[in-house]
């Protein structure tokens, strides 16, 4: 991805922006496993394309990340002295150590959360919803791929793009398993979405950042070339230590009119110290179990937007089989289907995590920290 020799020809005022007076601030994400020599490079607002291709030319190895969507940058292994040459171009907004993101789950058995959606008490086993059941609208699933043959997505699911590895499927199951909860036949809250996959993270369930940017990136650039009359949800049930790039990607996706449902994190801690759940622009889901409990492992804290059913979740998994499994990546995608649910009743897009909330079931969950809102997201058909 080497710059074109034509570059050297741009104007001089593009080629050559004021110097500035101290170095673009350098972030190295905290509590995380960072990439060794790996960097992620955001451009000012205000400098264009031009400037990106121009400094991934003036770098030895290639660039494996180009952004220009969410915002303008890339990602790439760097030299220390390439760090410190960026960091003074006049056009760089900042750099950032590249980190490993991970999905947001863990394991156990049997399925209740989808009855919970449509019940202001617990304990219902009948899930009950209007037919329409997000029809016209899309789901995109960021997350280790989707096994698209599975027959609870009866035909609606597809593989898009891979940011992860060279495996155009689903090596682990957790994305199959998201996918099947926003928008399975069976498991799914809205059922007749169409599901995209992007693949970010693979077989392990692990990714990078910058693999995680590229594929907001890639959604937010293509997503409506679909067929989405009524709209676009995005999940994405993973984490990692807090990033200022990963939020800023997250917030272009909610200024690009798409809705983002994130996992709040499985750390029993406080979101607001994760990425993507303290992005601004993203709903941020908390999890809750069978018996209307905050889960002891889910995140909390102002970030948290609503709460979901996140323990023992039933759903599709790899091999044309169903698996049960934890976690706030479990509750992420209830709000998603919820989302595209409500979407293709010709709820706005704009505000919708906050019509969400207003839909859901207040005080239900016990344990919830004060400063966490205790909202239940709920669909509203038997209110």
């Amino acid at each position: 991805m080497k710059a074109s020799a034509v570059l050297a020809l741009l104007p001089l005022a593009v080629a050559a922006p004021a110097k500035r007076d101290s170095p673009a601030p350098l972030i190295v994400p905290r509590g995380v496993q960072v990439v060794e020599g790996k960097y992620i490079v955001k451009f000012k607002d205000e400098f264009k394309a031009q400037h990106v291709e121009s400094a991934v030319g003036s770098i030895s190895a290639d660039a494996e990340h180009l952004f220009s969507e969410l915002f303008n940058g890339f990602a790439a292994s760097l030299t220390p002295k390439e760090v410190e040459n960026l960091r003074h171009d006049p056009s760089v907004d900042f750099v950032e150590q590249d980190a490993v993101m991970t999905i947001s789950v863990s394991q156990s058995n049997a399925d209740w959360g989808l009855a919970r959606l449509s019940s202001q008490t617990p304990g219902t086993t009948t899930y009950s919803y209007d037919g329409s059941a997000g029809a016209g609208t899309c789901a995109f699933i960021i997350d280790t791929g989707i096994e698209a043959a599975h027959p609870d997505f009866g035909g609606r699911a597809s593989f898009l793009k891979n940011f992860a590895d060279n495996t155009n499927s689903d090596g682990h199951g957790h994305g199959t398993h998201v996918a099947g909860t926003i928008g399975g036949n069976t498991y799914g809250v809205a059922k007749k979405t169409k599901l995209y996959s992007v693949k970010v993270l693979d077989s392990r369930g692990s990714g990078t950042n910058s693999g995680v940017i590229a594929g907001m990136d890639y959604v937010a650039k293509t997503a409506k070339t679909y067929r989405c009359p009524k709209g676009v949800v995005v999940n994405m049930s993973l984490g990692g230590g807090r990033s200022e790039s990963v939020n800023q990607a997250a917030n272009g996706i909610a200024k690009a009119g798409l809705f983002l449902a994130v996992a709040a994190g499985n750390s029993n801690d406080d979101a607001n110290s994760y990425s993507p759940a303290s992005a601004s622009g993203a709903c941020t889901v908390g999890a809750t179990t069978k018996t209307d409990e905050l889960a002891s492992y889910s995140n909390y804290g102002p970030k948290v937007n609503v709460l979901a059913p996140g323990s023992n979740i039933l759903s599709a998994w790899i091999g044309k089989t169903t698996k049960s499994i934890s976690g706030t990546s479990m509750a992420s995608p209830h709000v998603a289907g919820i989302a595209a649910y409500f979407l293709g009743l010709g709820v706005s897009v704009n505000g919708l995590c906050d019509y969400i909330a207003s839909k859901g079931v207040q005080g239900a969950i016990a344990n919830v920290p004060d400063d966490t809102a205790n909202i239940l997201i709920n669909n509203g058909y038997n209110n």
